[in-house]
């Protein structure tokens, strides 16, 4: 005795140590993870931030050539549209007036010639000509934009086949003395400006540049693509304005192609603005492999709880089963594979209690095997049973939803609980049902079965049982009736309808 004893106490101080010892390595291990991860952490952000700095400099700086041109191209539109005021603009001659109007005009290889249409949409000067070609334009997106609102301004048009080329088209008014409209003064700036200003960038292969409207229309993308130039982003419904807001950033996939990006927005106030992307992988790959080596060390620490933590899992997996196991036991008839009495009866009160807040109707079908009890006499229990293996079959052909619930209610009784259905549609689910039976049965297990139906929109105050009850009351109904058919419940007078 005092030698256990003795035993006893040399092994307790052990076990302590051991306890202690575990629980030190893993609080060892948890510390020097969370602070690797804070690290981790600060890192990421910093890359991002460095990121988003870069592509934020990249996109003000194009934002600024882009709008820098526009303004000095916008200044010639005004000046047409100011001398085209001048009285004696008419009475001269076209060298004159060619002079007159277009003297101080920009000239560069991306811009095309400033022309003017009448109130008509009819062309009648060209900087580029003295004749110029018989030409309309009073279909077009700008001429009745102008036509149609006076405030406007410089209106810029979605990219276009425009005099042969793909450009952008820019225009303002031309309004008479009274304020009337007279015609439109455009031009247009070709696509090939933006390819010679993105060519000047030192740019990855999957970086975007993105140059849109203030309607969020493409105007201009690299890498170039025909199919997305003119595309209005507001139309998408799986991206939202709010997720790039001016001078913003957005990680994540972007709105144009799958792949996932970081978007800088540029913050400037023109009538264009910039988005410039970089891919996610390409933003965090070295922090990514920074991230692989201080988590294969940390992982290396970590390996020793990993046995013990695989022991507690399969022996947790085992029990879950072994309750799930009890669960199904404890919750479905043996012989059937329906639910029991006892699952019915929770899965009732469940729907019941949901449709009285939902407003919402439920059915129940009670299911009776006819002259059961004498076929059983006759050809005994074992066949008994197949009939009802096979009545039960028949149910669950018949019933799919996944809230429904078919139960053996008891001997040779059936329920099926039916949330969200009319007693219409309960009763074409019951006919279903005996007639699978009925088809079944003439193959030789002679058996039918009478359907007592019911549905109604439970209220407050109102128990289940009067649902069960009304189901009960139609089966009865359709036993008298002469078995083998279906019988709905009318309620709230429970009065019967075949």
């Amino acid at each position: 005795m005092l030698l256990g004893r003795r035993e006893t106490t040399a092994r307790r101080p052990w076990r302590i140590s051991a306890k202690l010892l575990i629980i030190s390595s893993i609080v060892t291990v948890i510390g020097f993870s969370a602070i690797c991860v804070n690290v981790m952490l600060d890192m990421r952000r910093g890359e991002e931030a460095l990121a988003r700095q870069t592509l934020e400099n990249l996109a003000t700086s194009i934002d600024a050539d882009i709008s820098r041109n526009i303004d000095i191209y916008d200044l010639s539109l005004k000046a047409v549209a100011s001398n085209m005021l001048l009285p004696e603009i008419n009475t001269v001659s076209r060298p004159i007036r060619q002079l007159i109007l277009f003297d101080h005009s920009t000239t560069a290889k991306h811009f095309g010639a400033i022309q003017v249409f009448d109130a008509s949409g009819n062309l009648t000067i060209d900087a580029s000509t003295l004749d110029p070609q018989p030409e309309n334009r009073a279909d077009e997106e700008y001429f009745r934009a102008h036509r149609d609102n006076p405030d406007v301004g410089l209106f810029i048009s979605r990219p276009m086949l425009f005099r042969g080329a793909y450009s952008i088209v820019l225009s303002r008014r031309l309004s008479g003395t009274d304020g009337g409209f007279v015609g439109v003064v455009a031009g247009s700036i070709r696509f090939s400006y933006f390819h010679e200003l993105f060519e000047r960038l030192s740019l990855d292969l999957e970086d975007t540049i993105t140059v849109l409207k203030r309607d969020r229309t493409i105007m201009m993308r690299r890498p170039f693509d025909l199919d997305i130039i003119g595309k209005n982003l507001g139309t998408q419904q799986d991206w939202k304005s709010e997720n790039l807001r001016a001078g913003g950033s957005y990680a994540g996939r972007g709105p144009v192609d799958p792949t996932p990006r970081l978007y800088v927005r540029s913050s400037g106030s023109g009538p264009l603005f910039v988005v410039a992307g970089k891919p996610l992988r390409v933003v965090f790959a070295l922090w990514q492999r920074e991230a692989l080596r201080i988590g294969a060390v940390v992982l290396m620490l970590s390996l020793f709880v990993l046995g013990s933590a695989i022991v507690l899992a399969r022996e947790i997996s085992r029990r879950a089963d072994a309750e799930n196991r009890l669960e199904e036991m404890a919750t479905t008839d043996a012989l059937t594979g329906l639910r029991n009495r006892r699952k019915f009866d929770q899965v009732i009160d469940t729907e019941w209690r949901r449709a009285m807040r939902q407003k919402t109707q439920v059915a129940l079908l009670m299911i009776d095997a006819d002259h059961f009890k004498a076929y059983n006499d006759t050809f005994g229990h074992q066949a008994g049973d197949q009939v009802l293996v096979g009545i039960a079959i028949c149910i669950s052909d018949s019933v799919r939803r996944a809230g429904d619930c078919a139960a053996r209610y008891g001997g040779e009784e059936f329920a099926v609980l039916l949330p969200n259905i009319s007693a219409t549609e309960a009763f074409k689910i019951a006919e279903t049902i005996r007639a699978k039976v009925l088809g079944w049965s003439d193959g030789g297990a002679g058996s039918t079965v009478s359907c007592g139906v019911a549905s109604l929109t439970p209220t407050a105050g109102m128990d289940w049982a009067v649902l069960v009850a009304a189901a009960d009351k139609a089966l009865y109904a359709a036993k008298a009736g002469g078995r083998n058919q279906s019988v709905v419940a009318s309620l709230p007078k429970l009065s019967l309808v075949a």
